[in-house]
C-alpha cells in the first residue's frame, strides 16, 4: 500500500461490508492533499469492480443527500473521507478482491474485510 501513499497521497483505512452486506464502505485518510485531489473531485465518478465476477458497483445517489461519498475541491491532510458503494445481490463478500477506480486513480487487488 506504500504505492498508494507515494503516488496518490492516501492511506486506506478500511474497505468493508456495511448495511447487512448491501453496501461496501471505503474509507481513506488524506496524507497529501494535492496528490489526493482526484479522489475528492465531484466530477470523477467512482466505481468498484469485483475481480471474480466483473460486477461493477457504483456510488448510489439519493434525492435529498446526493451521492453517498465525500467530495472536496481541496482535501485536508489528516482527514478521513468515505465512499459508499451499492452492492446489489451482495455479490461482493468479505474476502473478495476488488479494483477501485476514481478518475485516473486505480487500485487493484484490494481485499474487502
Amino acid at each position: 500500500m506504500k504505492r498508494l501513499e507515494n503516488r496518490w497521497g492516501i492511506q486506506i483505512g478500511s474497505l468493508r461490508l456495511s448495511a447487512n452486506g448491501n453496501i461496501v464502505d471505503f474509507r481513506y485518510k488524506v496524507l497529501d492533499p494535492d496528490k489526493a485531489a482526484e479522489l475528492g473531485d465531484p466530477e470523477a465518478k467512482p466505481f468498484l469492480v469485483d475481480q471474480a465476477s466483473g460486477a461493477k458497483l457504483l456510488v448510489p445517489k439519493t434525492p435529498k443527500i446526493g451521492p453517498l461519498r465525500q467530495t472536496a475541491q481541496k482535501p485536508e491532510a489528516g482527514k478521513v473521507y468515505f465512499m459508499l458503494f451499492s452492492n446489489p445481490g451482495k455479490l461482493v463478500k468479505s474476502g473478495s478482491k476488488v479494483t477501485l477506480t476514481v478518475g485516473d486513480f486505480h487500485a487493484e487487488n484490494l481485499a474487502v474485510e
